[in-house]
């Protein structure tokens, strides 16, 4: 086998898949499966969108990559119009979600720093993830993912998911405290929604003690939710905003944004990335950002209703399954126990999902998906909960 070659950091599935049109994955004999991860929320246009797939082609064949010490047309463009849509002012190009929050982390350590605050110190959630960087890694509230990797980097306070008191008493026994990072929906957390009043209760607890409210919105963003960001359809306007996954469909592209105290932290020499940001990469986001902003996006939310509902009227007689949840294409079927299982189950079924905080079904579908695909994702997936449920009661 070739993967002997790779380091076994993935416990990989037995599929190879050839090639993908909209919502389907193809494998080396021809099955088709119907991809509701959009590989972890990447492909939000599906695969090979013929717009971007022009865009690639076109760019690739006309300049790739220059790197930053020039200006960069395309980059200067994409950070103009993420900004309009999100209401920042300033953006930095990297490669991923992990290093967009990278990038996030160390403005707010400065931030700090400018501010005389001894040990900059961030406030991150439980079940959080930010990425596997040392810094994100020790944010991400994963001890299985942490072990091993000691000794994590100082200057995090953790509290609990959607509770505001409980970050009013860190800011009582903090005084070192220069900003929040949160995901507005945990997506590997289980697909948790906060409370209508979190985000606006955030911003304002921000705004008292002069922190930098920080959102990461690497899976939540680009469209996923029915806004472009969720936190837009809030009302919410960060002082840092990250992005990733699918601003570029595939090309690996991501995005610190920021706003008012945090738009001029950053200055010449303090943070680069060699390929961030390059002609290639902005291209084609400039293109996925137009198509979902124009073309997909007001479809979403409807689309959402329809997979959550349908779900849940399939579901109702199953006392396992204890919640469907989520907001817009991105949802989690929460079952009451364990089930990992369920993977292979649907795979069975010819739907492609994962199982995230041990017993969450979590499906973020391409946003093309149609209401006829829809119908089959869920028939598919109700399949393979059935079929566990009836592994479950044999046991």
């Amino acid at each position: 086998m070739t993967d002997n070659y790779l380091m076994p950091t993935y416990a990989r599935q037995p599929l190879t898949f050839t090639r993908g049109e909209g919502v389907w994955l193809f494998d080396t004999d021809a099955n088709a499966y119907l991809d509701a991860i959009s590989g972890i929320g990447v492909c939000n246009l599906g695969h090979c969108h013929p717009e971007v797939t022009r865009t690639l082609a076109r760019q690739a064949g006309t300049l790739m990559h220059t790197s930053n010490l020039y200006h960069i047309d395309a980059q200067e463009r994409l950070a103009a119009m993420l900004c309009r849509i999100s209401g920042m002012q300033k953006a930095f190009f990297c490669n991923s979600g992990a290093e967009a929050n990278e990038a996030a982390i160390k403005l707010a350590r400065l931030y700090g720093n400018r501010r005389g605050v001894g040990l900059p110190t961030i406030v991150v959630l439980e079940n959080a993830f930010h990425g596997r960087t040392l810094a994100t890694l020790t944010a991400t509230a994963n001890k299985k993912a942490q072990a091993g990797f000691e000794p994590l980097v100082d200057g995090f306070v953790r509290a609990p998911w959607n509770d505001l008191d409980a970050i009013r008493g860190l800011a009582k026994e903090h005084d070192n405290i220069v900003a929040v990072l949160v995901e507005p929906i945990q997506g590997e957390g289980g697909v948790r929604v906060p409370a209508d009043d979190y985000l606006p209760g955030l911003r304002a607890l921000c705004d008292e003690h002069e922190w930098l409210l920080m959102l990461d919105e690497v899976q939540s963003g680009n469209a996923r939710t029915g806004d472009y960001f969720f936190c837009v359809g809030a009302g919410v306007v960060p002082d840092v905003l990250t992005t990733a996954k699918g601003l570029g469909n595939g090309f690996p592209i991501g995005a610190c944004l920021a706003a008012g105290r945090a738009a001029d932290v950053l200055s010449p020499g303090s943070h680069g990335s060699t390929y961030g940001g390059n002609p290639l990469g902005c291209a084609t986001a400039l293109t996925v950002v137009e198509t979902l902003s124009e073309q997909v996006m007001p479809t979403v939310k409807r689309k959402g209703e329809l997979l959550r509902q349908g779900l849940r009227d399939a579901l109702a007689d199953l006392p396992m399954v204890t919640e469907v949840r989520g907001k817009g294409l991105m949802v989690g079927i929460q079952l009451d126990r364990d089930c990992a299982e369920i993977v292979q189950l649907a795979r069975t079924q010819g739907v492609l999902v994962n199982v995230t905080a041990g017993s969450v079904v979590r499906l973020l579908p391409p946003l093309v998906i149609s209401e006829q695909e829809i119908q089959t994702l869920v028939t598919r997936v109700v399949a393979a909960v059935r079929a566990f449920a009836r592994q479950q009661e044999a046991a």
